[in-house]
């Protein structure tokens, strides 16, 4: 791969660079301060900044304050810390998709990767009696490998090949009949349907730490491997042809960018359940900061999704007080606008 990033970096960048991405990175990070500062602060209960700031003292120190507001802002932190890396993994593995598909539509949730990392963990809640992490984060790989090669490869039959809409299509029908195999399963088992109600939706409130412990090396390893493929999917954008043409083995970087993409959903679903529309939404938001240009799409997608998925948590939680809206309602509710959107501007190509 190394020959092949080499060569990619005579290809001319898609538009965009480095000045507007570097002022997109300086607001990106500092939107991402002020969401976790907006996260810690509210809730049920709202706290102050001193209290935040005491709760994040203290909490670094080990300690467990007297003060009310600062416990609750140190309940809040493993919450926090789950959104936005669920947020930035999810919005990561979205750009991964739009990019190797060339695909506007290419989104973890329309593609069925969720609903078939989700069918996997409850089969194994249900068949095998696993009740780890561990256990849920090796279930969801499978079960979101096994889908995304099976729309891949219903969504590339047919004259034309793969294209957008097919891929759409081929998604929207596996997410269909792979949600009515969980609710078959879920059904007749009342203590599995308890245990799985956290999964339907998608939900970060049941973080802890050794939870995230399991799942931060598979987040880790992905979004190291997509950042090390930014330059060749700027090749890829510019057609296989040129591609091969620039020394870029276009099979090979389609599939580790794919392997990093599904990997990096797959263990924000173990944890969180499937939670959509950030990988649509987040990736098309940034181009019209930074342009295409993945070397900067894909960190900027990530502090994106970040910021994203935290605030979608943050309503959440005070619209629905004393109880919460999960953040997987939020961002559909903001998303489904979104993909009509892109679905209208997109060309229809034959099916």
């Amino acid at each position: 791969m190394t020959d092949t990033l080499a060569a990619t970096r005579r290809a001319p960048t898609p538009g965009g660079g480095a000045g507007r991405g570097g002022g997109g990175g300086v607001i990106a990070i500092a939107a991402v301060v002020v969401s976790v500062v907006v996260s810690l602060s509210f809730g049920s209960r709202p706290v102050s900044v001193d209290q935040v700031v005491l709760g994040i003292s203290t909490w670094l120190r080990g300690e467990t304050p007297t003060d009310i507001g600062a416990l609750a802002v140190q309940s809040r932190i493993p919450r926090t810390v789950l959104a936005l890396l669920a947020g930035a993994a999810l919005a990561l593995s979205g750009a991964l998709m739009q990019a190797i598909t060339r695909n506007p539509l290419a989104d973890p949730g329309i593609l069925g990767v969720n609903t078939g990392a989700a069918l996997a963990v409850v089969i194994g809640i249900a068949f095998l009696g696993v009740s780890s992490a561990f256990g849920y984060l090796w279930l969801a790989l499978i079960g979101a490998f096994l889908t995304a090669f099976f729309v891949y490869f219903v969504g590339s039959v047919g004259p034309g090949g793969t294209t957008p809409i097919k891929l759409a299509l081929a998604g929207a029908a596996t997410t269909a009949a792979l949600s009515s195999l969980v609710s078959a399963i879920l059904l007749p088992r009342q203590a599995v349907m308890d245990e799985f109600r956290y999964w339907q939706i998608g939900n970060v409130g049941r973080a802890d730490w050794s939870t995230l412990g399991v799942i931060v090396p598979v987040l880790v390893i992905g979004t190291v491997i997509a950042l090390v493929c930014a330059s060749a999917l700027n090749a890829l954008a510019l057609g296989d042809d040129v591609a091969v043409g620039l020394g870029v083995r276009v099979g090979r970087i389609r599939i580790v960018a794919a392997v990093a993409g599904v990997g990096l959903c797959a263990a924000v679903t173990a944890v969180a359940g499937p939670i959509g529309f950030v990988g649509l939404m987040v990736p098309h938001a940034v181009r019209l900061v930074s342009g295409s240009d993945q070397r900067w799409l894909l960190p900027l997608s990530a502090l994106g999704g970040a910021v994203l998925l935290t605030l979608a948590d943050t309503v959440g939680r005070v619209i629905g007080s004393p109880g919460e809206v999960e953040a997987g309602i939020i961002t559909a509710f903001l998303g489904a606008p979104v993909l009509i959107a892109i679905a209208r501007r997109t060309r229809m190509k034959a099916m």
